[in-house]
């Protein structure tokens, strides 16, 4: 047996949460420690303070739709905010000491943010404002870049009427923010009537139930000619909605739905030449996702993006971060706090 190294001499270690198989999130999901991580070319090494917990992450965990281990570990969550470290060859070393948020650390790689440290591509560091906090920093990523795209893909919308559902989740309510900065006026929906006196009327001109009686009546009595663009968070249960709130050339952007299978009024949208844009995260081109983040951190810079944090979990908690997020969530983010 080799004796061991002096301690001077030992690779430093550093704390992570992970899975080696996908399940439950108390049956797989392990906190240890592995050997520092070293940036490669055009890469950055973030010395993470926050780590944002979203649905997508956890659902790789499941093996949500059949989705198999990419790797044999993988330390989850693609969100966080922190301080770069370490640069690798080409990337300019004044950025280290630099304070960032980071997206996509997860996305077709093995190890994301619920760690001390993770490495990234240099532009999915982006700088953060020294006067915005980390855990909005950590909360911008996948919901962030969502809501960019749901709101941007098509067009600019300035002077358009937007309408959002469910604009009190996390991507919903960016969605708002941002179509609100981008001169929009904004109609939003809420599940439940008790939900409306929560919704930002600074932001969103009019809200409506979805548990009253006809919404699309109260929609119409604020859009007489049909909304613009309808942010969509539930394709199954809206359609009918949907089409009956959307102007002639209108688009609707999905990002989620409630049946893998679902059925649209094919010819009604049909008739009234509606765009269905369906959105996933992870393949965002990537010149939109750059310019996401530059809008995103530029919104954010003059306070027209807040959001509301729930629950901050240790990371050695992380099993129940996961277990609060695959529960609803609650009101708010989910974020992991990193020990430093």
């Amino acid at each position: 047996m080799r004796p061991p190294l002096p301690r001077a001499d030992r690779p430093r270690r550093y704390p992570h949460a992970c899975f080696l198989d996908q399940g439950p999130a108390a049956d797989v999901l392990h906190v240890g420690e592995l050997p520092d991580p070293v940036p490669g070319p055009g890469e950055v090494r973030v010395r993470v303070t926050v780590s944002g917990v979203n649905p997508g992450d956890t659902k790789k965990r499941r093996g949500w739709l059949g989705s198999s281990m990419p790797y044999p570990r993988v330390i989850p969550h693609g969100d966080a905010a922190g301080v770069i470290d370490a640069v690798g060859a080409q990337v300019d070393a004044r950025r280290v000491g630099q304070r960032v948020w980071v997206y996509g650390a997860q996305s077709y790689r093995p190890f994301g943010t619920a760690a001390q440290y993770t490495v990234v591509p240099d532009h999915q560091a982006v700088p953060l404002p020294d006067h915005l906090t980390d855990e909005l920093g950590a909360s911008l990523g996948i919901p962030g870049i969502t809501a960019h795209r749901t709101v941007f893909a098509d067009g600019p919308v300035d002077g358009r009427l937007v309408l959002v559902h469910g604009v009190l989740g996390g991507v919903g309510s960016l969605a708002a923010q941002l179509a609100h900065w981008a001169g929009a006026t904004l109609i939003a929906t809420v599940r439940r009537t008790a939900d409306l006196d929560r919704v930002d009327p600074a932001v969103v001109s009019h809200a409506v139930a979805l548990d009253t009686d006809d919404p699309a009546a109260a929609i119409r009595s604020y859009a007489p000619r049909g909304v613009d663009r309808i942010i969509e968070v539930a394709l199954s249960d809206n359609a009918d909605l949907d089409n009956a709130v959307a102007a002639n050339n209108a688009v609707i952007a999905a990002y989620a739905t409630r049946t893998d299978r679902t059925e649209i009024p094919f010819w009604p949208l049909l008739f009234n030449n509606v765009t269905l844009r369906l959105l996933g995260s992870d393949d965002f081109p990537a010149r939109a996702k750059r310019q996401a983040a530059r809008d995103l951190t530029s919104a954010a810079a003059v306070g027209a993006l807040t959001v509301a944090v729930g629950h901050r979990h240790p990371l050695d908690d992380i099993a129940k971060a996961h277990d609060h997020v695959d529960a609803g969530g609650g009101h708010g983010r989910i974020l992991l706090t990193i020990p430093q």
